[in-house]
């Protein structure tokens, strides 16, 4: 090729459309041993999420937990998996399917507008991949939504590592705006009062409302995350929407793993507490979570429930996630056209 030829070949900076990329968590391919390994493999391999010598933790990761942890919660995924295609053929993990329906009703929203892409930080489909598709059509500009209400760099801030550890390998890097949290938008609050008040409709008001967050150690917190000060906003504004009085609802952290102090109150221990305490009936809900997975599903769902019924209590109710309901996907489409302005 000539210079000239050279001079006036196309690139991608010829290209000026938007993709939103959608991020999430992750889930593993298949609800077997194989699967759940490979997909705990890449997730607890993250320094974002452990935060100690990965020297040390690689022996205790491949030496034990991936021998071990597997068999354990295999029967767990299982158990939520959506093993039949929904008359839409949406089939698979509930995290990616709910991803997967969120992703096409925005981009039925914008249509031409723009493109929606859906990606996990841990397992398929994965970011690389993605970021691939993106590059190789008309974009050149890339809006990453990752769909965590509050900041973590558990979360967010490794969602964000892993977009820009792809892209600094390309010759030609897209425009990247990136959406640090949405916790604090209205229309989120007023989606989330408003699930809850729905759900209200059809069940009776419980003694108490339990707001349960993912937890992380407060190690984390005190050298800097601000995690734990956004779910605590994040109740108010919910509460606030409510008008609860504070003998009405808690806030709890779950999910804790090994032998750090994590976030408290711990969610399994406030369950016990209560229902001897004499709380005969609760809601629970995770804001922390845009969709239904693992640990709502059958964390919360099941075995929360049922150490608060084993200890007295009488009646649990766990309220879904916002999913892929018609004010989520607006909220979404309200975060998107504030983050592209000026691009179009």
């Amino acid at each position: 090729m000539s210079m000239k030829d050279l001079a006036t070949a196309p690139t991608s900076a010829d290209a000026n459309g938007i993709t939103v990329l959608l991020m999430n968590l992750g889930s593993p391919d298949s609800p077997d041993a194989d699967g759940v390994r490979t997909y705990l493999a890449e997730f607890l391999s993250d320094s974002r999420v452990i935060e100690i010598p990965m020297a040390f933790w690689k022996l205790i990761l491949h030496g034990i937990i991936l021998r071990t942890r597997p068999k354990k919660v295999t029967h767990a995924y299982d158990s939520i998996w959506f093993h039949e295609q929904d008359k839409a053929g949406y089939v698979g993990a509930p995290l990616r399917v709910y991803g997967e329906k969120i992703r096409d009703a925005l981009q039925c929203h914008f249509g031409e507008r723009l493109t929606v892409k859906l990606a996990m930080r841990y397992g398929n489909p994965s970011v690389k991949d993605t970021l691939r598709d993106i590059m190789d059509s008309d974009s050149s500009r890339i809006l990453v939504l990752p769909m965590y209400p509050q900041y973590s760099a558990t979360t967010i801030a490794t969602a964000i590592d892993q977009v820009n550890k792809h892209i600094q390998t390309m010759r030609f890097i897209p425009e990247l705006r990136f959406v640090r949290s949405y916790w604090h938008e209205p229309a989120y609050l007023d989606a989330m009062a408003n699930k809850i008040q729905t759900f209200w409709k059809t069940h009776a008001r419980p003694d108490k409302l339990i707001f349960s967050y993912h937890g992380i150690p407060q190690r984390n917190v005190k050298l800097g995350d601000r995690y734990y000060a956004d779910c605590l906003a994040t109740t108010a504004g919910i509460v606030q929407r409510l008008a609860l009085s504070e003998d009405e609802y808690l806030t709890t952290f779950q999910s804790r793993f090994g032998p750090q102090q994590w976030l408290q109150p711990y969610t399994d221990k406030t369950m016990e507490t209560i229902s001897r305490e004499g709380v005969k009936s609760i809601h629970m809900l995770s804001p922390a979570f845009a969709a239904d997975c693992l640990e709502t599903l059958e964390e919360l769902a099941i075995l929360n429930r049922d150490i608060f019924l084993a200890n007295g209590g009488e009646s649990f109710e766990y309220i879904p996630a916002l999913n892929d309901d018609e004010q989520h996907v607006t909220l979404f489409s309200q975060l998107i056209e504030k983050h592209i302005a000026g691009w179009e």
